[in-house]
């Protein structure tokens, strides 16, 4: 029983939160991946896209309560996502329009790009808080818990419980098939091709007879597609506030060079890593030491490595490790 119960907290506080959060993290992830891999640079301001789509979902979750539109038991945010998906599309796409395509018919460096993006990121930020406010915002509705620990422990008889949250299958289920989706539309149509042969050769892709604006055209819808998802997901689990999203793009970067810049891949597998990595190093383990040895074993304190107040700090430690150890990341970038 004890060993059960000793499982069981494992998965309640580490492994389902960790599935959960690198699901968050490797959307992110990919999203600042298809944008290197395709128009070769760093998209800093690809949090406050993830915010941009959460703060759309937020607002049109209100309206459709206002009118008496929902989903119940599920939240209401599932239905509105296609909506804000749409909108945060023609943000991106407006404003690669407006700013970064100036950039990319002067053929600038990448570290122009880098730089406007760290713009377009405070503008984006600015934008979102005048519109919305920089306070929390709480937008789930609906049934909150899809397992409750009461009703696994009086189904089991273990002292521990195991919860699922509602929030936690919804961020699982749709990442999972978001990535599907992704990976069968780069690998077998034509357009994911073309894609993919741009990012590998942009002269030869263009002697191909390759239309490069169409191509950053998908760039961009693919990437407000998984920002808003991302963005919408994290917010529901964990609620919104805005200066949250900023603080998200180091362990979003962090997943995306561990992974391996530039490779989809990597940028999911990246996700996963920062996202338990943060989650063992920050984790208190007395209770867990208490069911697995005897007591008399069992060590005085918490047992936690970092307090939770350095979680951010972490992705910053493995980014630093990983580019001094293996820059490439685990998997070698520019590949999509």
């Amino acid at each position: 029983m004890d060993f059960l119960n000793g499982i069981t907290l494992i998965s309640n506080y580490i492994l389902i939160p960790g599935l959960t959060y690198g699901s968050q993290l490797a959307l992110g992830a990919l999203g600042i991946t298809i944008v290197y891999s395709v128009l070769r640079f760093s998209n800093f301001a690809h949090g406050e896209f993830m915010s941009f789509g959460a703060m759309t979902s937020i607002l049109l979750c209100w309206l459709f309560l206002s009118l008496e539109i929902n989903l119940n038991p599920l939240p209401t945010a599932i239905i509105v996502l296609p909506f804000a998906i749409i909108i945060t599309i023609f943000y991106c796409i407006l404003v690669d329009k407006i700013i970064f395509k100036f950039y990319r018919r002067q053929n600038s460096k990448s570290v122009i790009n880098l730089i406007v993006s760290i713009g377009v990121m405070f503008f984006t930020g600015g934008l979102i808080r005048f519109i919305i406010g920089p306070g929390d915002k709480n937008f789930f509705d609906g049934e909150r818990f899809i397992l409750k620990a009461k009703t696994f422990k009086n189904y089991t008889g273990l002292s521990e419980g195991l919860a699922l949250k509602t929030t936690q299958g919804i961020t699982i289920v749709l990442s999972i098939i978001l990535v599907v989706l992704l990976f069968w539309f780069l690998n077998k149509t034509k357009t994911g091709k073309s894609m993919r042969a741009y990012s590998d050769n942009k002269e030869l892709a263009l002697l191909s007879g390759i239309n490069p604006e169409k191509v950053v055209l998908i760039t961009w819808i693919i990437t407000g597609t998984l920002a808003c998802v991302a963005g919408t997901l994290y917010g529901l689990d964990k609620s919104y506030k805005p200066f949250t999203y900023l603080h998200l793009v180091l362990p979003i970067f962090s997943a995306a060079i561990v992974g391996g810049v530039g490779n989809p891949v990597g940028a999911i597998i990246g996700g996963f890593v920062i996202a338990f990595s943060e989650l063992i190093v920050t984790f208190a383990y007395k209770k867990i030491f208490f069911y697995f040895l005897p007591n008399y074993l069992v060590p005085d304190g918490l047992l936690q490595i970092l307090s939770t107040d350095y979680k951010i700090a972490i992705s910053f430690i493995i980014l630093v490790l990983v580019l001094l150890i293996r820059p490439t990341g685990i998997y070698k970038g520019k590949i999509i």
